[in-house]
């Protein structure tokens, strides 16, 4: 990793809040867009369809059960055989099972998530959003309610007592207001596996849901948007030796659920011809309270950094010469409401 690559995710991971995470953006190229080859890459994760010139509201499951997970190696397949000539077969081991990691995979009709069952938070949560489906209106957040989620083994749940007097909200991943055109597609917003530990003064009732505002708008410029959201967990240098750690809460009892340090946000706004061009945006906000005043574009950084600190891939099949810059492409700038007031009503009590 180059020197500029460390500063700028070092940069991001301070954990003082707004003002320290901006520092980081000076170490931007100006205004271009990444130009990393595309290469191509094995995945397990469920496809996602090119966008179509007649667009409409996210269909149902594709898939038949509430969630699927990767399949289990076998010798034949994922390892090698050791030859004739070899004293010693490690393979052997999986006859008792296989160790993983298994990411736990859910397909849900406004949803598809990844969850870490070491940290108990999503790895990474997609979802598609357009006119037609923020124009319908069928769901409403009071008939819904958080829950656990069936899909995943219960050792490795979030749990809600978890949450109990945490101090966090329970902070979703794809909000419930871009699933209102289907009451069970908003219910199941509401499983943990699309939330995480989030501050909820100054952030997830503030900033963060003036950032999810921000992408709803987008659809009145591109008929097509496409979102993943997740959790970092980024270093942070310590005064005291200089050296640079990763430090983050431990939420429950006993403690299960990591508080990221950071959120992210990567956006796909498409403008809704075959091959047509895609604006990327990649956003990083620290998990703590932001002030409104604080411009959008000062947690603008490159999808690859992102990638670089999650771990994960965004952009790999999408040809450079089909990318645009987002904030070059249309303003990257917050409208201020009051959501503060609406959420302290709906989750009080529910903490």
């Amino acid at each position: 990793m180059s020197k500029t690559s460390v500063a700028v995710i070092a940069a991001v991971s301070a954990g003082a809040g707004a003002a320290a995470t901006a520092a980081m953006y000076s170490l931007r190229s100006s205004s271009k867009v990444e130009t990393v080859a595309a290469t191509p890459i094995t995945t397990t994760c469920p496809a996602i369809s090119p966008p179509k010139n007649s667009l409409s509201v996210p269909s149902p499951p594709v898939f038949a059960g509430p969630a699927t997970t990767f399949p289990t190696p076998t010798t034949s397949t994922a390892v090698a055989v050791p030859g004739a000539d070899s004293p010693v077969n490690p393979s052997g081991l999986f006859e008792y099972g296989f160790p993983g990691p298994v990411a736990d995979v859910a397909a849900r009709r406004a949803l598809i998530s990844s969850f870490d069952r070491r940290l108990r938070n999503p790895h990474w949560v997609v979802e598609h959003i357009t006119p037609a489906s923020l124009a319908i209106r069928d769901g409403d957040r009071k008939h819904s309610q958080f829950l656990e989620d069936p899909a995943v083994p219960e050792k490795f749940r979030a749990k809600l007592k978890d949450y109990f007097r945490s101090g966090f909200d329970r902070g979703h991943q794809v909000p419930a207001a871009d699933a209102k055109w289907n009451q069970n597609a908003m219910d199941e917003t509401f499983y943990l596996t699309n939330m995480c530990p989030q501050v909820g003064e100054g952030f997830n009732r503030d900033y963060w849901a003036h950032l999810e505002d921000f992408c709803r708008r987008l659809t009145q410029t591109y008929p097509s948007v496409r979102i993943v959201t997740g959790p970092l967990y980024l270093p942070k240098r310590d005064p005291t030796d200089n050296k640079w750690y990763v430090k983050y809460e431990m939420i429950g009892n006993p403690p299960n659920v990591a508080v990221p340090t950071h959120f992210y946000k990567v956006i796909f706004a498409e403008d809704g011809k075959v091959g047509g061009n895609v604006a990327l945006g990649a956003f990083v906000l620290p998990n703590a309270p932001i002030p409104n005043e604080k411009p959008l574009t000062d947690f603008e950084v490159p999808v690859e950094a992102v990638e670089r600190a999650s771990g994960l891939e965004f952009a790999t099949k999408l040809p450079v010469q089909r990318r645009k810059r987002l904030c070059a492409e249309a303003s990257c700038a917050l409208v201020i409401k009051d959501y503060a007031d609406k959420q302290k009503a709906f989750s009080k009590g529910k903490r």
